[in-house]
Protein backbone atom coordinates (compact mmCIF):
# COMPACT_ATOMS: atom_id res chain seq x y z
CA UNK A 1 0.00 0.00 0.00
CA UNK A 2 1.34 3.43 -0.94
CA UNK A 3 2.15 5.89 1.85
CA UNK A 4 -0.26 8.34 0.16
CA UNK A 5 -3.18 5.89 0.34
CA UNK A 6 -4.59 6.96 3.76
CA UNK A 7 -4.45 10.62 2.73
CA UNK A 8 -6.19 9.96 -0.57
CA UNK A 9 -8.84 7.85 1.19
CA UNK A 10 -9.50 10.74 3.57
CA UNK A 11 -9.68 13.28 0.73
CA UNK A 12 -11.97 11.12 -1.44
CA UNK A 13 -14.21 10.40 1.56
CA UNK A 14 -14.39 14.11 2.39
CA UNK A 15 -15.44 14.84 -1.19
CA UNK A 16 -18.17 12.19 -0.88
CA UNK A 17 -19.50 13.72 2.35
CA UNK A 18 -19.64 17.17 0.79
CA UNK A 19 -21.18 16.07 -2.53
CA UNK A 20 -23.71 13.44 -1.49
CA UNK A 21 -25.80 15.93 0.47
CA UNK A 22 -27.29 16.79 -2.92
CA UNK A 23 -29.09 13.44 -2.91
CA UNK A 24 -31.61 14.09 -0.14
CA UNK A 25 -31.46 17.89 -0.29
CA UNK A 26 -35.00 18.04 -1.70
CA UNK A 27 -36.36 15.00 0.16
CA UNK A 28 -35.37 16.49 3.52
CA UNK A 29 -37.62 19.52 2.91
CA UNK A 30 -40.58 17.68 1.36
CA UNK A 31 -43.16 19.02 3.87
CA UNK A 32 -42.24 22.61 2.98
CA UNK A 33 -42.24 21.85 -0.75
CA UNK A 34 -45.63 20.13 -0.53
CA UNK A 35 -47.10 23.15 1.22
CA UNK A 36 -45.57 25.81 -1.05
CA UNK A 37 -45.93 23.96 -4.37
CA UNK A 38 -49.23 22.19 -3.47
CA UNK A 39 -47.74 18.79 -4.30
CA UNK A 40 -49.87 15.65 -4.22
CA UNK A 41 -48.53 12.36 -2.86
CA UNK A 42 -47.82 11.25 -6.42
CA UNK A 43 -45.99 14.50 -7.17
CA UNK A 44 -43.89 14.15 -4.03
CA UNK A 45 -42.96 10.58 -4.92
CA UNK A 46 -42.06 11.55 -8.48
CA UNK A 47 -39.86 14.43 -7.32
CA UNK A 48 -38.11 12.15 -4.84
CA UNK A 49 -37.65 9.16 -7.15
CA UNK A 50 -36.42 11.27 -10.07
CA UNK A 51 -32.99 11.43 -8.44
CA UNK A 52 -32.77 7.62 -8.43
CA UNK A 53 -33.91 7.41 -12.05
CA UNK A 54 -31.45 10.10 -13.09
CA UNK A 55 -28.63 8.35 -11.24
CA UNK A 56 -29.48 5.03 -12.89
CA UNK A 57 -29.60 6.65 -16.34
CA UNK A 58 -26.28 8.42 -15.78
CA UNK A 59 -24.63 5.31 -14.44
CA UNK A 60 -25.89 3.17 -17.32
CA UNK A 61 -24.62 5.74 -19.81
CA UNK A 62 -21.27 5.75 -18.04
CA UNK A 63 -21.15 1.94 -18.02
CA UNK A 64 -22.04 1.53 -21.70
CA UNK A 65 -19.42 4.12 -22.75
CA UNK A 66 -16.83 2.89 -20.17
CA UNK A 67 -16.68 6.53 -19.07
CA UNK A 68 -15.40 5.73 -15.57
CA UNK A 69 -12.47 3.82 -17.09
CA UNK A 70 -11.62 6.20 -19.93
CA UNK A 71 -11.54 9.60 -18.19
CA UNK A 72 -9.37 10.72 -15.29
CA UNK A 73 -11.56 9.84 -12.29
CA UNK A 74 -10.58 12.88 -10.22
CA UNK A 75 -11.64 15.24 -13.01
CA UNK A 76 -14.85 13.30 -13.62
CA UNK A 77 -15.71 13.46 -9.90
CA UNK A 78 -15.01 17.21 -9.76
CA UNK A 79 -17.08 18.01 -12.86
CA UNK A 80 -19.96 15.84 -11.66
CA UNK A 81 -20.09 17.41 -8.18
CA UNK A 82 -20.03 20.91 -9.68
CA UNK A 83 -22.82 20.06 -12.12
CA UNK A 84 -25.01 18.62 -9.36
CA UNK A 85 -24.43 21.75 -7.27
CA UNK A 86 -25.47 24.03 -10.12
CA UNK A 87 -28.67 22.09 -10.79
CA UNK A 88 -29.56 22.18 -7.09
CA UNK A 89 -29.05 25.94 -6.95
CA UNK A 90 -31.51 26.29 -9.83
CA UNK A 91 -34.27 24.28 -8.11
CA UNK A 92 -35.76 27.16 -6.05
CA UNK A 93 -36.24 29.12 -9.30
CA UNK A 94 -38.74 26.55 -10.62
CA UNK A 95 -41.71 28.10 -8.84
CA UNK A 96 -44.83 26.33 -10.06
CA UNK A 97 -43.03 24.58 -12.95
CA UNK A 98 -43.17 21.12 -11.41
CA UNK A 99 -41.80 19.19 -14.39
CA UNK A 100 -38.81 21.49 -14.58
CA UNK A 101 -38.10 20.64 -10.94
CA UNK A 102 -38.35 16.91 -11.75
CA UNK A 103 -35.88 17.34 -14.63
CA UNK A 104 -33.46 19.25 -12.41
CA UNK A 105 -33.59 16.51 -9.77
CA UNK A 106 -33.10 13.84 -12.43
CA UNK A 107 -30.13 15.81 -13.74
CA UNK A 108 -28.73 15.96 -10.21
CA UNK A 109 -29.01 12.18 -10.03
CA UNK A 110 -27.16 11.84 -13.33
CA UNK A 111 -24.39 14.08 -11.99
CA UNK A 112 -24.07 12.00 -8.82
CA UNK A 113 -23.43 8.94 -11.01
CA UNK A 114 -20.03 10.56 -11.58
CA UNK A 115 -19.40 10.96 -7.84
CA UNK A 116 -20.13 7.76 -5.92
CA UNK A 117 -19.05 5.00 -8.39
CA UNK A 118 -16.02 7.04 -9.45
CA UNK A 119 -15.07 7.49 -5.80
CA UNK A 120 -15.12 3.71 -5.42
CA UNK A 121 -12.81 3.33 -8.41
CA UNK A 122 -10.34 5.84 -6.92
CA UNK A 123 -10.31 4.09 -3.55
CA UNK A 124 -9.79 0.65 -5.11
CA UNK A 125 -6.79 2.02 -7.03
CA UNK A 126 -5.14 2.93 -3.71
CA UNK A 127 -6.14 -0.19 -1.76
CA UNK A 128 -5.87 -3.18 -4.13
CA UNK A 129 -5.35 -5.68 -1.30
CA UNK A 130 -7.41 -4.27 1.58
CA UNK A 131 -10.35 -2.75 -0.19
CA UNK A 132 -13.04 -4.01 2.19
CA UNK A 133 -12.27 -1.56 5.00
CA UNK A 134 -11.30 1.18 2.54
CA UNK A 135 -14.64 0.96 0.73
CA UNK A 136 -16.33 0.78 4.13
CA UNK A 137 -14.80 4.16 4.98
CA UNK A 138 -15.99 5.57 1.65
CA UNK A 139 -19.51 4.20 2.20
CA UNK A 140 -19.53 5.68 5.70
CA UNK A 141 -18.79 9.03 4.07
CA UNK A 142 -21.67 8.45 1.64
CA UNK A 143 -24.03 7.73 4.54
CA UNK A 144 -22.98 10.85 6.44
CA UNK A 145 -23.21 12.98 3.32
CA UNK A 146 -26.61 11.59 2.34
CA UNK A 147 -27.94 12.24 5.84
CA UNK A 148 -26.55 15.77 6.12
CA UNK A 149 -29.63 17.52 4.59
CA UNK A 150 -31.76 16.18 7.45
CA UNK A 151 -29.39 17.88 9.89
CA UNK A 152 -29.43 21.05 7.80
CA UNK A 153 -33.24 21.00 7.60
CA UNK A 154 -33.46 20.93 11.38
CA UNK A 155 -31.17 23.94 11.82
CA UNK A 156 -31.68 26.25 8.83
CA UNK A 157 -34.61 28.67 8.46
CA UNK A 158 -36.20 27.50 5.20
CA UNK A 159 -35.98 24.95 2.39
CA UNK A 160 -34.21 27.32 -0.01
CA UNK A 161 -31.38 27.78 2.47
CA UNK A 162 -31.09 24.00 2.87
CA UNK A 163 -30.72 23.53 -0.89
CA UNK A 164 -28.21 26.39 -1.14
CA UNK A 165 -26.13 24.95 1.70
CA UNK A 166 -26.09 21.48 0.09
CA UNK A 167 -25.02 23.03 -3.25
CA UNK A 168 -22.21 25.03 -1.66
CA UNK A 169 -20.91 21.92 0.08
CA UNK A 170 -20.93 20.09 -3.26
CA UNK A 171 -18.91 22.90 -4.84
CA UNK A 172 -16.40 22.34 -2.05
CA UNK A 173 -16.30 18.66 -3.05
CA UNK A 174 -15.61 19.67 -6.66
CA UNK A 175 -12.68 21.85 -5.59
CA UNK A 176 -11.32 19.12 -3.35
CA UNK A 177 -11.46 16.54 -6.16
CA UNK A 178 -9.99 18.89 -8.76
CA UNK A 179 -6.96 19.99 -6.73
CA UNK A 180 -6.18 17.20 -4.27
CA UNK A 181 -7.75 13.83 -5.18
CA UNK A 182 -5.75 11.53 -7.48
CA UNK A 183 -6.04 7.94 -8.69
CA UNK A 184 -3.66 5.42 -7.12
CA UNK A 185 -0.80 3.33 -8.50
CA UNK A 186 -3.09 0.33 -9.09
CA UNK A 187 -5.23 2.30 -11.58
CA UNK A 188 -5.18 0.74 -15.04
CA UNK A 189 -4.62 2.61 -18.26
CA UNK A 190 -7.76 3.51 -20.19
CA UNK A 191 -9.01 0.39 -22.00
CA UNK A 192 -10.56 0.29 -25.46
CA UNK A 193 -14.29 0.95 -25.60
CA UNK A 194 -16.02 -2.34 -24.84
CA UNK A 195 -19.80 -2.06 -24.42
CA UNK A 196 -20.07 -5.86 -24.57
CA UNK A 197 -18.45 -6.10 -21.11
CA UNK A 198 -21.93 -5.75 -19.60
CA UNK A 199 -22.85 -9.01 -21.33
CA UNK A 200 -19.67 -10.60 -19.95
CA UNK A 201 -20.75 -9.54 -16.46
CA UNK A 202 -24.17 -11.12 -16.88
CA UNK A 203 -22.70 -14.40 -18.13
CA UNK A 204 -20.18 -14.79 -15.31
CA UNK A 205 -21.83 -16.61 -12.40
CA UNK A 206 -19.75 -14.96 -9.71
CA UNK A 207 -20.40 -11.44 -10.92
CA UNK A 208 -24.06 -12.26 -11.54
CA UNK A 209 -24.68 -13.57 -8.00
CA UNK A 210 -22.84 -10.62 -6.45
CA UNK A 211 -25.00 -8.27 -8.48
CA UNK A 212 -28.20 -10.11 -7.50
CA UNK A 213 -27.26 -9.77 -3.82
CA UNK A 214 -26.66 -6.06 -4.37
CA UNK A 215 -30.01 -5.66 -6.11
CA UNK A 216 -31.77 -7.18 -3.10
CA UNK A 217 -29.88 -4.79 -0.84
CA UNK A 218 -30.91 -1.82 -3.01
CA UNK A 219 -34.57 -2.88 -2.98
CA UNK A 220 -34.51 -1.97 0.70
CA UNK A 221 -31.83 0.67 1.38
CA UNK A 222 -32.91 3.86 -0.37
CA UNK A 223 -36.63 3.35 0.22
CA UNK A 224 -35.77 2.97 3.91
CA UNK A 225 -33.56 6.07 3.85
CA UNK A 226 -36.06 8.15 1.86
CA UNK A 227 -39.18 7.37 3.85
CA UNK A 228 -37.82 6.96 7.37
CA UNK A 229 -39.01 10.49 8.30
CA UNK A 230 -42.56 9.63 7.17
CA UNK A 231 -42.46 6.25 8.93
CA UNK A 232 -41.04 7.75 12.14
CA UNK A 233 -43.53 10.62 12.11
CA UNK A 234 -46.44 8.20 11.74
CA UNK A 235 -45.08 5.87 14.42
CA UNK A 236 -43.85 8.32 17.04
CA UNK A 237 -45.85 11.44 16.18
CA UNK A 238 -42.75 13.43 17.11
CA UNK A 239 -42.01 17.03 16.19
CA UNK A 240 -40.44 17.77 12.79
CA UNK A 241 -37.17 18.67 14.51
CA UNK A 242 -37.05 15.37 16.39
CA UNK A 243 -37.90 13.40 13.26
CA UNK A 244 -35.11 15.16 11.32
CA UNK A 245 -32.63 14.41 14.10
CA UNK A 246 -33.73 10.77 14.20
CA UNK A 247 -33.37 10.47 10.42
CA UNK A 248 -29.83 11.93 10.54
CA UNK A 249 -28.88 9.62 13.41
CA UNK A 250 -30.20 6.49 11.73
CA UNK A 251 -28.92 7.25 8.21
CA UNK A 252 -25.73 9.15 9.02
CA UNK A 253 -24.45 7.82 12.33
CA UNK A 254 -25.92 4.32 12.10
CA UNK A 255 -24.99 4.06 8.43
CA UNK A 256 -21.40 5.16 9.06
CA UNK A 257 -21.01 2.63 11.87
CA UNK A 258 -22.45 -0.10 9.65
CA UNK A 259 -20.08 0.71 6.78
CA UNK A 260 -16.97 0.79 8.98
CA UNK A 261 -17.98 -2.35 10.88
CA UNK A 262 -18.86 -4.23 7.70
CA UNK A 263 -15.64 -3.21 5.99
CA UNK A 264 -13.41 -4.20 8.91
CA UNK A 265 -15.14 -7.56 9.40
CA UNK A 266 -15.14 -8.38 5.69
CA UNK A 267 -11.35 -8.12 5.38
CA UNK A 268 -11.09 -10.60 8.26
CA UNK A 269 -14.02 -13.00 7.82
CA UNK A 270 -14.92 -12.66 4.14
CA UNK A 271 -17.16 -10.36 2.15
CA UNK A 272 -19.85 -12.90 1.39
CA UNK A 273 -20.36 -13.95 5.03
CA UNK A 274 -20.57 -10.33 6.20
CA UNK A 275 -23.01 -9.44 3.44
CA UNK A 276 -25.13 -12.49 4.30
CA UNK A 277 -25.38 -11.55 7.98
CA UNK A 278 -26.15 -7.90 7.20
CA UNK A 279 -28.92 -8.87 4.78
CA UNK A 280 -30.43 -11.24 7.34
CA UNK A 281 -30.39 -8.63 10.12
CA UNK A 282 -31.84 -5.82 8.00
CA UNK A 283 -34.51 -8.14 6.63
CA UNK A 284 -35.44 -9.13 10.18
CA UNK A 285 -35.69 -5.43 11.13
CA UNK A 286 -38.14 -4.93 8.26
CA UNK A 287 -40.39 -7.60 9.73
CA UNK A 288 -39.97 -6.63 13.39
CA UNK A 289 -40.94 -3.04 12.54
CA UNK A 290 -44.56 -4.21 12.62
CA UNK A 291 -44.31 -4.84 16.36
CA UNK A 292 -42.18 -1.77 17.17
CA UNK A 293 -44.51 0.69 15.44
CA UNK A 294 -46.56 1.50 18.57
CA UNK A 295 -43.75 0.76 21.02
CA UNK A 296 -42.03 3.24 23.33
CA UNK A 297 -40.02 5.84 21.33
CA UNK A 298 -36.79 4.44 22.79
CA UNK A 299 -37.63 0.95 21.50
CA UNK A 300 -38.61 2.30 18.08
CA UNK A 301 -35.46 4.42 17.92
CA UNK A 302 -33.27 1.44 18.87
CA UNK A 303 -34.82 -0.73 16.17
CA UNK A 304 -34.40 1.96 13.52
CA UNK A 305 -30.79 2.51 14.55
CA UNK A 306 -29.96 -1.22 14.28
CA UNK A 307 -31.79 -1.24 10.95
CA UNK A 308 -29.72 1.75 9.81
CA UNK A 309 -26.50 -0.05 10.74
CA UNK A 310 -27.41 -3.31 9.02
CA UNK A 311 -29.08 -1.87 5.90
CA UNK A 312 -25.82 -0.47 4.52
CA UNK A 313 -23.22 -2.71 6.20
CA UNK A 314 -23.29 -5.00 3.15
CA UNK A 315 -23.07 -2.29 0.48
CA UNK A 316 -19.29 -1.97 0.50
CA UNK A 317 -18.94 -5.75 0.45
CA UNK A 318 -20.83 -6.08 -2.82
CA UNK A 319 -18.68 -3.34 -4.36
CA UNK A 320 -15.44 -4.90 -3.07
CA UNK A 321 -16.48 -8.38 -4.18
CA UNK A 322 -17.39 -7.22 -7.68
CA UNK A 323 -14.19 -5.19 -8.02
CA UNK A 324 -12.24 -8.38 -7.26
CA UNK A 325 -14.30 -10.64 -9.52
CA UNK A 326 -14.44 -8.29 -12.53
CA UNK A 327 -11.88 -7.88 -15.31
CA UNK A 328 -9.30 -5.45 -13.76
CA UNK A 329 -9.44 -3.31 -16.91
CA UNK A 330 -13.17 -2.66 -16.47
CA UNK A 331 -13.62 -2.34 -12.70
CA UNK A 332 -15.13 1.13 -13.10
CA UNK A 333 -17.56 -0.12 -15.75
CA UNK A 334 -18.58 -3.12 -13.63
CA UNK A 335 -19.15 -1.06 -10.48
CA UNK A 336 -21.07 1.59 -12.41
CA UNK A 337 -23.31 -0.98 -14.15
CA UNK A 338 -24.14 -2.78 -10.90
CA UNK A 339 -24.84 0.54 -9.19
CA UNK A 340 -27.02 1.77 -12.07
CA UNK A 341 -29.34 -1.24 -12.05
CA UNK A 342 -29.47 -1.23 -8.25
CA UNK A 343 -30.57 2.39 -8.14
CA UNK A 344 -33.17 1.79 -10.83
CA UNK A 345 -34.63 -0.94 -8.59
CA UNK A 346 -34.55 1.44 -5.64
CA UNK A 347 -36.56 3.97 -7.65
CA UNK A 348 -39.35 1.39 -7.88
CA UNK A 349 -39.51 0.82 -4.14
CA UNK A 350 -39.24 4.55 -3.40
CA UNK A 351 -42.30 5.12 -5.57
CA UNK A 352 -44.19 2.07 -4.45
CA UNK A 353 -43.75 2.20 -0.67
CA UNK A 354 -45.71 5.43 0.04
CA UNK A 355 -48.49 4.28 -2.28
CA UNK A 356 -48.69 1.05 -0.29
CA UNK A 357 -48.57 3.06 2.94
CA UNK A 358 -51.51 5.20 1.78
CA UNK A 359 -53.49 1.99 1.27
CA UNK A 360 -52.55 -0.03 4.37
CA UNK A 361 -50.60 2.35 6.63
CA UNK A 362 -46.87 2.61 7.31
CA UNK A 363 -46.99 -0.17 9.88
CA UNK A 364 -48.07 -2.76 7.31
CA UNK A 365 -46.12 -1.26 4.41
CA UNK A 366 -42.60 -1.30 5.87
CA UNK A 367 -42.26 -5.13 5.94
CA UNK A 368 -42.51 -5.17 2.12
CA UNK A 369 -38.89 -4.02 2.11
CA UNK A 370 -37.89 -7.46 3.47
CA UNK A 371 -38.38 -8.95 -0.02
CA UNK A 372 -35.03 -7.55 -1.17
CA UNK A 373 -32.87 -8.81 1.71
CA UNK A 374 -34.52 -12.24 1.44
CA UNK A 375 -33.59 -12.51 -2.25
CA UNK A 376 -30.11 -11.22 -1.42
CA UNK A 377 -29.68 -13.92 1.22
CA UNK A 378 -30.58 -16.59 -1.35
CA UNK A 379 -27.98 -15.21 -3.79
CA UNK A 380 -25.28 -15.07 -1.11
CA UNK A 381 -25.99 -18.63 0.05
CA UNK A 382 -25.61 -19.84 -3.53
CA UNK A 383 -22.41 -17.85 -3.97
CA UNK A 384 -21.05 -19.17 -0.68
CA UNK A 385 -21.57 -22.69 -1.97
CA UNK A 386 -19.12 -22.25 -4.79
CA UNK A 387 -15.80 -23.99 -4.28
CA UNK A 388 -13.47 -21.59 -6.07
CA UNK A 389 -14.39 -18.12 -4.87
CA UNK A 390 -10.95 -16.65 -5.46
CA UNK A 391 -9.69 -13.45 -3.93
CA UNK A 392 -13.05 -11.71 -3.80
CA UNK A 393 -14.23 -13.96 -0.92
CA UNK A 394 -11.31 -12.99 1.30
Amino acid sequence: MSSSAPRQLALTSAAQILAMGLWFSASSVVPALRAEWALSTQGTVLLTASVQVGFAAGALLSAVTNLADRLRPDRLLAASAATGALLTLLLPLCGNHFWLAVLLRAGTGMALAGVYPVGMKIVVSWFPNSRGLALGVLLAALALGSASPHLLAGNLPDWRTVLAAAALLALGAAALAAFFVRAGPAARRSPPWEPAYLITMARDRRQRLIALGYFGHMWELYAFWTWIPAYAAAASKGSPGMVSLLAFTVIGVGGAIGCLLGGALSDRFGRIDVALVALAVSGACCLVSVFAFDAHPAVLGALLFVWGVAAIADSGQFSAALSEAADPRYVGTALTAQTAIGFLISALTIQGLPVLADAVGWRAAAPALAIGPLLGVVAMVRLRGQRHLGAFAS
